[in-house]
């Protein structure tokens, strides 16, 4: 199963203050390189500040309306992320514990496959959603 952990900010990684954290990336290093070493991480990488980014908010009737950034308070906000290939969610759980992380919180979230779909949208549907992931991973492998 793929799970996606979502990494929450920090009041640091929202004002884009990295220099007094060279320890802590240096630990995130040796951590992702276990990940790496048991087969489990597929990808990873941090996110800019909020400032640097906009939300896009939909109505109910389809019409759409952007907000620039920063957003609400770093505890609510994603500052990076990792998709796993684990077993199980409590695998996930036990690898993220190991994480060197102090002052945040981790969210983890099973992806959906196309099989969790099954019965309930039409065949023709999932088999069109598995070709373009399939065409999408092909292209990013070129």
């Amino acid at each position: 199963m793929r799970v996606i952990v979502l990494v929450k900010a920090t009041e640091d990684s929202e004002r884009g203050n990295y220099a007094d954290h060279a320890d802590e990336f240096a630990a995130m290093g040796r951590y992702n390189e276990e990940l790496v070493k048991a087969g489990i991480m597929l990808a990873a990488d941090g996110l800019a500040p909020s400032a640097e980014g906009k939300r896009v908010v939909y109505d109910s009737a389809g019409g759409s309306r952007v907000i620039d950034g920063p957003f609400a308070e770093a505890k609510e906000i994603v500052g990076g992320f990792w998709i796993w290939q684990v077993s199980s969610l409590e695998e996930a759980v036990e690898w993220v514990k190991r994480a060197p992380f102090a002052s945040t919180s981790v969210e983890l979230r099973r992806i959906h496959e196309a099989a969790d779909f099954a019965g309930q949208l039409p065949q023709d549907i999932i088999d069109a959603e598995k070709q373009l992931r399939a065409h999408a991973g092909q292209q990013r492998d070129q």
